[in-house]
């Protein structure tokens, strides 16, 4: 049976997804097991190995798929606890590096202003919006990432040209910057030798004989596969070449390249020609009989680095430099043996393929299904081909597809020959050696059983400085009966030689090179920089990547990256292209310095239906988007019911219902008509609403008295003892805070009282107990300075005192001035409301005016008092969410490390950590309501819709829970998240707007 598990909204690298499928698949009970993003691309690997589900073909692309197939349900758990324990162990590991870990490239050039690489292993299908992001920022690119268009791959480069960048890659395996090593790659001892090349196996191999050698490398700058096609025209590699000409360390230059296009190649060689430094060139495929000039042209990967060596420790070249295969052959294999390639590098197995066809005449090599040669019995193979790794590690981290093969040849009665590379290094399998010996010992077992002779031969590409041992792999090898050469060409060559074939060499000597050179151009200081100071990297996918970083002296910062959108392409593309519309950063800004700069004072508390002049009928207000009263939830029709019987439209709860259900009643939002309301938000013409006046413009916010906890009216409650409350809070508490507020010429000042009490632990959604108090210190002089009955000077006072809540309901109405007054700016994707109705939580931003964008509402996570549980709670409700809007309430959490665990979210680095959290999808901070426990940072201000939708993190808002009954009250507090399909609605209307094309 199939089992499949979504983990949603878990993104992990691809490399660690197939480690851990590998790892899983080998617990027994297990038939087979797929572990993967889910993407478009996976979807389909998933569904033509027979495991996709319905459960799987339904998730996003930022969701990890699970599937297992077992006829053991229990192994499931088995399953699921090996992976989280795989996955906890890679968060130890990356946070032991220490590298600092960041969630945007923005971040990350925040923590290191003097980046200059940007190395990335991402999904190719996401990488090049990011490549061009990270070239207008001014970073040279390392791009190990591979699966990107060729016509995209000429675009960026030419613009990376242009910028005076280099793009290096994509698929750049492997590089060596300023000594430092860098992806998949060896080390090698620091020289006076410069690398330009496609960036695999070919450098590696160039590299590490050059080490072996006694000489050493200072750059190795890959240019990728395609670099020199004609429709590339070799950008990088020319912008390389010259800066290695002008690099004054680096005393020989080298290139290597697959088959090049001939006008690219000729044009590269002219340009190598105009060089002051001496050239050595291997164009493989080529089988050059000279050399011209200063430009020595090798047929193989060894003979490249020889000559190299030569060069640079100023010894002539010499005309020959194949050495003797020093093994003895005493009885050649017969005719019809055959030699076969399993490489876990792809110019390795090129170079292979490219000898053998030579000696054995078998025409121009293929590339086809991964061979490089297929002819006549001989195959060569290049396991790293797209067509073995789909789904899969590569070869070089992963031995299974070699074992495979090797236990598929060794049963072929043609097969005399298998040949082996070992690539050791950074990134690559920490023992490969000991991974295929088990596989090589009983190859070789079977054949001997069957009266046949098979030979195994490998070359190991590594250095003494490598993770892995050098020589520990060669004896391992050695010792299961593997010939073991120095070099890939001495390991072919060996190969022929079992077969009876002598692989010579011709002699090349130096022919004069016709005609002047050419004047060469500068080149950028960003090149400058680059090959003349140790590289600091921002280092985007693998983690594993800072590992030789660090390790020899370099700078990183990881970004950990994830698709945007949840690697929806859709939304990904609309997000691009507001990203390059400049007016909305304008007016992001403007929304941004009016809520920094507004004003809001509390000048009076008077009756709504005195202000709002809707009210004057049988109108309720209510929170959140538009809703009637027939799809209201428990609390919502409680309140409007407590409502009806506060205003006397009704005699008793039965009559109460009976005008409610027959649409006697008209319903508007709060926000409508520039007020908020807690919870349900009902609001009735005669109940007293704060006025608040944002003197920068003079928007105003309404927002009705918080009546305490409990069994309340916004809670859904309308019991007797509510509605009496109500009434005093009209005859009494509203009038007395009315006539006190008359006495304080202008009103009161709420920033300032904001930022008092935002450095005494409020955060002004579910802690409202500092800004309550230095409130009640402002209005008890004035009350008691009224000419009124003390009795009802000490009622009011007292009921200030008892309501620690009070000072909400006067945060949000400063705050639904302060957006008003923002939303005057028609332009941005700044959020301008967040409001829960109790069914649907909408949103509005600034570039779509008095537009809802709504999705169904969660229920809050967070405790609950005694005797209720979370199968009692309603669905979020409220206008409160206003105060996370302008960056309190759960956007300030930090702000009250003691409320965290009253709303469940844990300690202090719960709350520290959440902070953090809502910054990244703000665009600036509030100097004015200053955090002493964030080190003073303002609070968060401006949430950015693009942002919210780029990175999935949604805003976290503090929350009151109401019982889902009516009648009943409050039953708790927690935090609830805003739905993401809010934002994304806004973002694709907005960017409609605009003109941009969103399907």
């Amino acid at each position: 049976m199939l089992f499949t598990v979504i983990k949603k909204n878990s993104y992990q690298d691809s490399i660690n997804l197939m480690l851990l499928t590998n790892s899983i698949n080998t617990i027994a009970g297990i038939t087979k097991c797929s572990i993967m993003m889910g993407t478009a691309a996976n979807k389909d690997i998933l569904k033509n190995g027979g495991l996709l589900t319905a459960e799987g073909e339904a998730a996003a692309p930022s969701d990890m798929i699970i599937v297992v197939e077992t006829a053991d349900e229990k192994i499931v758990e088995t399953v699921l606890s090996e992976a989280d324990k795989f996955l906890n162990d890679l968060a130890v590991k990356k946070k032991s590096t220490g590298a600092l870990s960041v969630t945007s490239i923005d971040a990350a050039l925040e923590e290191m202003p003097d980046a200059n690489v940007a190395l990335f292993s991402i999904p190719g299908e996401y990488a090049v919006e990011e490549i061009e992001q990270a070239l207008d920022k001014g970073l040279h690119v390392f791009s190990f990432t591979d699966n990107i268009a060729l016509a995209d791959e000429v675009r960026l480069k030419q613009k990376a040209h242009e910028k005076g960048l280099m793009l290096m890659g994509p698929d750049c395996g492997t590089g060596i910057i300023s000594s430092i090593p860098i992806a998949f790659t060896n080390v090698v001892r620091p020289g006076n030798i410069g690398i330009v090349g496609a960036s695999g196996t070919g450098i590696q191999e160039v590299t590490t004989i050059i080490d072996r050698l006694g000489g050493g490398v200072v750059h190795a700058i890959g240019t990728g596969g395609r670099d020199l096609s004609e429709e590339v025209n070799a950008i990088t590699a020319r912008d390389a070449i010259l800066g290695l000409e002008h690099h004054d360390p680096t005393d020989v230059i080298v290139v290597i390249s697959k088959p090049p296009a001939k006008k690219v190649r000729d044009e590269i060689v002219e340009l190598l020609h105009s060089l002051s430094k001496p050239v050595v060139a291997i164009f493989l495929g080529e089988k050059p009989d000279h050399h011209e000039g200063n430009v020595y042209l090798a047929h193989t990967l060894e003979e490249t680095a020889m000559i190299a060596v030569d060069l640079a420790k100023n010894k002539p070249v010499k005309p020959n430099y194949m050495e003797a295969i020093t093994y003895e052959v005493k009885t050649p294999l017969a005719p019809e043996k055959t030699v076969k390639g399993l490489y876990s590098g792809g110019t390795l197995a090129a170079e292979a393929g490219m000898l053998i066809a030579e000696a054995l005449e078998l025409g121009k090599l293929t590339k086809q299904e991964g061979y490089i040669l297929n002819a006549n019995g001989y195959q060569v193979m290049d396991l790293g081909d797209d067509i073995y790794t789909q789904g899969k590690p590569h070869p070089m981290i992963d031995p299974e597809i070699r074992i495979n093969k090797i236990r598929e040849y060794a049963q072929d009665a043609n097969t005399g020959v298998i040949l082996l590379d070992c690539v050791l290094g950074y990134g690559s399998h920490p023992d490969m050696a000991k991974a295929l010996s088990p596989a090589i010992k009983e190859a070789i077992q079977t054949s001997r059983e069957n009266g046949r002779k098979l030979y195994f031969v490998a070359t190991v590409c590594g250095t003494e400085y490598d993770p892995q041992s050098y020589q520990a792999a060669i004896k391992t090898l050695k010792e299961c009966g593997v010939l073991v050469e120095e070099s890939n060409a001495k390991a072919v060559r060996l190969a022929l030689k079992l077969k009876g074939i002598d692989y010579k060499e011709q002699d090349k000597h130096v022919v004069a090179k016709q005609g002047g050179k050419k004047v060469l151009p500068e080149i950028s200081d960003s090149v400058n920089d680059l090959l003349n100071s140790k590289p600091r990297i921002v280092n985007i996918g693998l983690t594993s990547f800072t590992d030789s970083i660090f390790a020899y002296g370099g700078k990183a910062v990881q970004y950990d990256w994830r698709p945007a959108a949840g690697g929806d392409k859709r939304l990904i593309k609309i997000l691009n292209a507001l990203k390059k519309i400049e007016e909305i950063e304008t007016a992001n800004n403007e929304v941004i310095d009016r809520m920094k700069s507004s004003q809001p004072f509390l000048v009076d508390v008077v009756p709504a239906k005195s202000v709002i002049g809707i009210l004057n009928d049988k109108v309720l207000l209510h929170a959140g988007p538009p809703i009637e009263y027939k799809d209201m939830t428990g609390p919502g029709q409680g309140a409007c019911i407590g409502a009806v019987l506060f205003e006397g439209w009704a005699k008793d709860e039965k009559s109460a219902r009976q005008l409610l259900e027959s649409g006697g009643v008209t319903f508007s939002p709060c926000h409508h008509v520039n007020a908020v309301g807690p919870m349900g938000g009902i609001t009735s013409g005669n109940m007293p609403v704060l006025v608040v006046v944002n003197k920068l413009d003079d928007s105003i916010g309404y927002c009705i008295m918080n009546e305490g906890i409990g069994k309340v009216l916004r809670f859904g409650a309308y019991s007797e003892e509510v509605i009496n409350r109500l009434n005093w809070m009209r005859d009494t508490l509203g009038p007395v805070l009315s006539k006190a507020l008359q006495r304080k010429e202008g009103g009161l000042n709420l920033n300032v009282l904001i930022a008092k009490a935002i450095t005494m632990g409020d955060e002004f959604h579910q802690r409202n107990i500092a800004a309550t108090l230095v409130f009640l210190k402002e209005i008890t002089p004035l009350i008691t300075e009224l000419d009124i009955d003390q009795k009802e000077k000490y009622e009011v006072i007292k009921f200030l005192a008892d309501t620690d809540q009070f000072f909400l309901n006067i945060m949000m109405a400063a705050s639904k001035s302060i957006v008003d007054c923002a939303r005057k700016v028609t332009s941005g994707t700044v959020v301008t409301t967040m409001a829960r109705n109790g069914r649907n939580f909408g949103v509005r931003i600034s570039g779509m005016g008095d537009e809802w964008f709504t999705a169904p509402v969660n229920t809050p996570n967070g405790l609950y008092f005694t005797g209720y549980s979370e199968s009692d709670a309603n669905p979020d409700i409220g206008d409160s969410a206003i105060t996370e809007t302008v960056g309190v309430g759960g956007m300030a959490m930090v702000a009250a490390p003691g409320v965290t665990r009253f709303v469940g979210a844990g300690g202090f680095q719960d709350a520290l950590k959440v902070s953090n959290e809502m910054d990244t999808i703000c665009i600036a901070n509030n100097s004015n309501w200053s955090i002493p426990t964030w080190d003073f940072k303002g609070a968060c201000l401006g949430i950015d819709a693009r942002k919210v939708v780029a990175t999935g993190t949604t805003p976290l808002i503090n929350t009151g829970i109401a019982h889902k009954n009516e009648g009943v009250g409050q039953i708790g507090a927690g935090t609830v998240r805003a739905p993401l399909a809010c934002f994304e609605k806004a973002v694709i209307a907005y960017a409609k707007k605009l003109g941009i094309d969103v399907e």
